[in-house]
């Protein structure tokens, strides 16, 4: 088959985007597919020759490696000589139309929030994952904690919270702490903040405001995180993540031996059927299909609380569903190959 395989984009998790977008394209072109990877906002502009040549083109050497920091997306955009307000960059959708399916190897709101999606389903573009409107509601982590909490999901209590400079005072003084700010709609725990006490609350508070000063405010619960992803509606096996120092938060996650990571998680037989028994619930609870990943915080009585849910998970050489799909006996390019041919079919049934 011809892949066109969408990275990059204008997220903040732009890096891992494109790191997974590398090991997605060889892993496919490692089981015969025919295979072009592209940067979903730069799209074909640094290109010289034929569109064609694009596939089984090498990847830039700079995409394989995740950055310490997030990138300044500001830099980004001054980087691109076509000034368009298109987050598509030149060539993409031409290029994605004549393919015969497009894998979505991109992360954060910029192809993770269902717009992308629901431009390539007006094309008639096949492509992998969820569709527009579970990634929409998954992307939004007040909506999926109200739809869980609504079924009796147990996830740590929230608020959203809208605000400016100047109410950062009265929030420093008033919200019970200890607990963990969020942006809405951003992953790879980029602008997350754990505030135990005032001073790190207002810290926290403030470098909310880069996010647009609409944030989630999240009751800390102390224990093990414990990651299950579901393949194909089934859950594979839990992965438990011990980061070496701080919590899990982006360079965590994505530099090599920054956390010690466990998989099959050692938890007990009950244990690891409730946490596959929950993701697999919200998983179909925010109507998402083919592969998700879900978090989890077990606290020291052996409860798991949900904290949200991935709808492209990531596909790095340290993320976690590959880590869990191999625990499960599935090699990283069978993985890829069926999480393309199952969502082929579930483009193929309108669902």
């Amino acid at each position: 088959m011809r892949i066109v395989v969408l990275a990059g984009g204008l997220s903040p998790e732009r890096n891992v985007s494109l790191s997974s977008g590398v090991m997605v394209a060889e892993a496919l072109r490692s089981r015969g597919h025919r295979t072009a990877l592209v940067d979903l906002y730069f799209g074909l502009e640094n290109w010289e020759g034929e569109p064609e040549g694009l596939y089984d083109a090498p990847a830039p050497a700079s995409w394989r490696r995740v950055d310490h920091a997030a990138p300044d997306l500001e830099e980004v955009r001054a980087r691109r000589r076509w000034k368009s307000g298109s987050q598509f960059g030149p060539g993409v959708l031409e290029l994605c139309a004549g393919a015969d399916a497009v894998f979505l190897a991109l992360h954060g709101a910029c192809g993770e929030d269902g717009r992308v999606q629901a431009a390539l389903d007006l094309m008639g573009i096949p492509y992998t994952g969820s569709g527009y409107l579970g990634s929409a509601i998954a992307m939004d982590k007040d909506l999926t904690k109200r739809l869980c909490a609504q079924a009796g999901i147990d996830t740590p209590r929230w608020q959203v919270l809208r605000y400016g400079r100047e109410d950062i005072p009265a929030l420093s003084r008033s919200l019970e702490l200890p607990l963990v700010l969020k942006p809405m709609d951003s992953g790879s725990s980029i602008g997350v903040s754990i505030a135990h006490d005032r001073a790190e609350l207002a810290a926290a508070l403030t470098g909310g405001l880069a996010f647009g000063g609409r944030v989630i405010v999240e009751q800390y619960v102390s224990g093990r995180e414990i990651q299950v992803g579901v393949l194909e509606d089934r859950a594979l096996p839990s992965i438990e993540i011990i980061p070496k120092e701080g919590f899990y938060d982006y360079e965590n996650k994505y530099q090599p031996g920054a956390a010690v990571e466990v998989c099959p998680a050692p938890v007990d037989a009950a244990l690891e059927v409730r946490l596959g028994e929950t993701a697999r619930k919200v998983h179909a609870l925010v109507g998402l299909s083919v592969y998700s990943r879900s978090d989890f915080i077990v606290d020291a009585q052996g409860k798991p609380w949900f904290l949200e849910i991935n709808t492209l998970p990531g596909m790095t050489p340290t993320s976690l569903l590959p880590q869990e799909a191999a625990a499960a006996g599935i090699d990283y390019p069978t993985l890829c190959e069926r999480i393309l041919m199952a969502s082929l079919e579930v483009r193929r049934s309108g669902r």
